[in-house]
């Protein structure tokens, strides 16, 4: 399978290789770590993407892009995966919640948030699961009351990706009750610094930054805050999930991984059981179905048809690619001596811990099959 995205792709990739090696020291594993310096890494980096138009590569000009192609923005997302993520959480603003914007956003909505994500400047969180509506979301209890001319918003958002370090959250919360529970559903640009938000974050072993508790008391917002119409906001979270799902070019780093194991092992390679190899093998195999499926969506999205099913049947094959090759490649470095080629084993540790979340984070793998068998039995009844 050729995936050659021409002359000017592998130009971009060797330009942002570049840039990585140069700006990113060669022991970053990502802007999430117990150093502080870490975040201030990405987010000088981002900076430097922005300034050189490569951070919003496809966005439209008239909102800071560079009116590239999605294929070029592709190239951007899989480099950056691949060499982990060295623009930090600016993955989020770029990928889904700017695009949301340019849809569904008022003039006013984006002159204020596009120039900012577009520069680099500001990170966002999403205020979409609570303890009680995680995989089924529509379930949502927070609350948003009218109030004169706006809303008080109360309740708790949880697993809340880099609430701790967001200057903004895509919040969803419950405006009126339909007779379906999707309906009655509206998104609020919220700023984080509004002390009626309280975050308290979770520890795990992913690191700071990632998993954190929201509590809005109170929340005072106006109609500017609103995105899209009141009650309908159903409608953007499924444009939201069709963005956010390819957004992450997970298997650009199973594959890079994989592909480097037998220069660090050497000799030992070929001591590994016949077996795993094997194995390793056939995870490069689904590296590639997981990137001709990842492409089949991103040009799906050019031509704004996305259906469900389509992000759905990306998400199961890439979080299983990233969990089954993370198993792999944490018995290959187990035959590394130690203190031989840390990086790499350190590489292959930190793969293996961001995996495990991997099947439930954006919508869980049991949500993905029924998403993906409920689009197959319609479309076998047409």
């Amino acid at each position: 399978m050729d995936f050659d995205l021409g002359e000017a792709a592998t130009a971009l990739r060797g330009e942002l290789r570049g840039l990585i090696a140069e700006q990113i020291p060669a022991d970053f594993l990502g802007a999430f770590t117990d150093d502080p310096a870490d975040l201030d890494v990405a987010q000088r980096f981002c900076r430097t993407l922005a300034q050189r138009h490569l951070l919003c590569m496809s966005w439209p000009g008239e909102f800071g892009g560079g009116d590239s192609s999605v294929w070029e923005q592709t190239v951007v997302r899989e480099e950056m995966w691949a060499h982990h993520e060295p623009r930090g959480a600016q993955y989020m603003g770029v990928n889904w919640v700017g695009p949301i914007i340019m849809r569904h956003g008022t003039p006013e909505q984006q002159r204020t948030h596009l120039p900012p994500i577009a520069t680099g400047e500001v990170i966002w969180c999403q205020g979409f699961s609570e303890p009680e509506a995680g995989s089924d979301l529509a379930s949502l209890r927070t609350s948003a009351r009218r109030e004169g001319d706006g809303w008080r918003i109360n309740g708790q958002k949880i697993w809340t990706s880099y609430a701790t370090v967001a200057q903004w959250c895509f919040l969803l919360a419950r405006t009126s009750k339909g007779e379906k529970k999707q309906h009655g559903l509206t998104i609020f640009l919220v700023p984080m610094s509004d002390p009626a938000i309280t975050v308290r974050p979770i520890r795990t072993m992913m690191g700071p930054h990632h998993l954190n508790e929201v509590f809005f008391d109170e929340l005072k917002v106006t109609t500017a805050d609103v995105l899209g119409t009141v009650d309908k906001g159903w409608s953007i979270v499924q444009d939201v999930m069709s963005f956010e799902r390819v957004g992450i070019a997970r298997y650009a780093r199973c594959e890079k991984l994989l592909q480097a194991a037998p220069a660090v092992l050497g000799d030992a390679w070929d001591d590994l059981p016949a077996e795993l190899r094997g194995r390793w093998a056939r995870m490069l195999t689904h590296c590639r179905r997981a990137r001709l499926m990842a492409y089949r969506v991103v040009s799906l999205q050019n031509t704004g048809r996305v259906k469900p099913g389509d992000t759905a049947a990306y998400r199961i094959a890439v979080t299983k690619l990233d969990q089954d090759s993370a198993e792999v490649l944490m018995e290959i470095v187990a035959a590394l001596p130690r203190g031989e080629c840390e990086y790499f084993r350190q590489e292959v540790e930190d793969h293996w811990r961001y995996a495990q979340a991997s099947t439930v984070s954006s919508g869980s793998i049991e949500m993905q099959r029924i998403l993906l068998s409920r689009a197959m039995l319609a479309e076998a009844r047409t």
